[in-house]
């Protein structure tokens, strides 16, 4: 199972929704398109310095040596972003899904934008986090990408509606997430690898699944 998340808009929460569903999912390896993924999860700061996901997109080394990019995070891994651009290769994509045959399930943090084409398609979940934001909803309704599935961070005084969001994304909300200032403080303190506060927790199980499609290869 491959699940992407993505961001219509930036601030949205994607990265925190994306390690936490990963945290859900003991064996799990985190992948991580934007680069912020190790700060999310409080590691080292020199595990974003290293070489990651985008070095391997643009060598031609086999899927095995993706096992050596990969950083222990409790149980699950991380497969950090790396520097430079992002090849977006489909071939690099199929043979990433691949190998994540026997190290998953994979959850992608493709941050902000319509994720890579071919990744998109490999997908078996594709979740837009997004808050109910107009501004946001209008970037996701311009976006190539069609979500399988709404991830909606929600806050006081909104007055748009989850059946607006799912009107304007063509997609159904799968979680309702409030804006939880425990979530801050766990990412803030640096521990969110080792608890994801319990109603984050909570909201986003059973999100696999609920929105699932066939993948095509």
């Amino acid at each position: 199972m491959l699940i992407v998340c993505y961001g219509a808009k930036g601030g949205c929460g994607t990265s925190v929704v994306a390690a936490s569903l990963a945290l859900a999912s003991p064996g799990a390896t985190l992948i991580d398109l934007d680069g912020d993924a190790a700060d999310v999860l409080g590691l080292a700061p020199d595990i974003a310095a290293t070489q990651g996901l985008a070095e391997w997109t643009r060598s031609d080394i086999g899927a095995d040596a993706l096992s050596n990019l990969t950083h222990p995070v409790g149980d699950v891994s991380l497969l950090p972003r790396g520097h430079g651009p992002i090849a977006d290769d489909p071939a690099r994509w199929s043979l990433l899904t691949t190998w994540l045959a026997g190290n998953g399930p994979g959850v992608v943090d493709a941050g902000t934008g319509d994720p890579p084409v071919t990744l998109a398609q490999l997908a078996g979940e594709l979740l837009l986090v997004t808050r109910p934001c107009y501004l946001a909803l209008v970037r996701a309704s311009r976006n190539a990408t069609r979500p399988t599935g709404v991830v909606v961070i929600d806050e006081p005084g909104r007055a748009l509606t989850l059946g607006d969001v799912e009107r304007a994304v063509g997609a159904p909300v799968v979680a309702h997430i409030l804006l939880d200032p425990a979530v801050a403080r766990a990412v803030d303190a640096g521990l969110l690898a080792h608890a994801v506060p319990r109603r984050l927790a909570r909201h986003l199980r059973g999100v696999v699944g609920t929105s699932s499609r066939q993948v095509v290869a």
